[in-house]
């Protein structure tokens, strides 16, 4: 299975085909709304609208980490838009870690060897889908270490 293989529902509920992200990188991060990295999401879309043509953001709401996503996907998608004017891609509420783990995320760990310990974990995918690096949640989206590889 590769990544361009995936299909996956966005928060709106309508499907979406991994095929269209073939020849950009992508980044995927798992947000939640009351994590003291929230603020990333102002970060996430100030790439978005920097580097927008080079890389696509996918966030991934998950309720995994200190209970930190207790929302619905429309109450998310109302938080990200009113507070951080999100437009970069968001996806229906997930799990990334446990036994309900979403088959996406099994695929990175086995591609990295690495989980998200934390919300705002980004995983880096080249433009033929391959991980190129893993970053964890402190790691700011717009710090060198992802924005040199884009």
């Amino acid at each position: 299975m590769s990544f361009h293989s995936f299909s996956m529902n966005a928060i709106d509920g309508q499907s979406i085909n991994f095929e269209k992200y073939k020849g950009k990188k992508v980044l995927i991060v798992n947000v939640a709304s009351q994590c003291g990295y929230t603020p990333q999401y102002e970060d996430l879309q100030m790439l978005h609208q920097q580097f927008g043509d080079k890389v696509e953001i996918l966030g991934f709401p998950a309720n995994n980490f200190g209970s930190q996503e207790p929302g619905t996907n429309e109450d998310i998608e109302q938080f990200c838009q009113k507070n951080y004017g999100v437009t970069f891609q968001m996806f229906e509420k997930i799990s990334v870690v446990g036994k309900d783990q979403n088959e996406l995320y099994k695929w990175l760990e086995e591609q990295s060897g690495k989980v998200p310990n934390w919300n705002f974990c980004k995983y880096l995918l080249d433009e033929k889908g391959n991980l190129i690096g893993f970053y964890p949640s402190a790691v700011n989206p717009l710090e060198e270490a992802i924005t040199s590889k884009l």
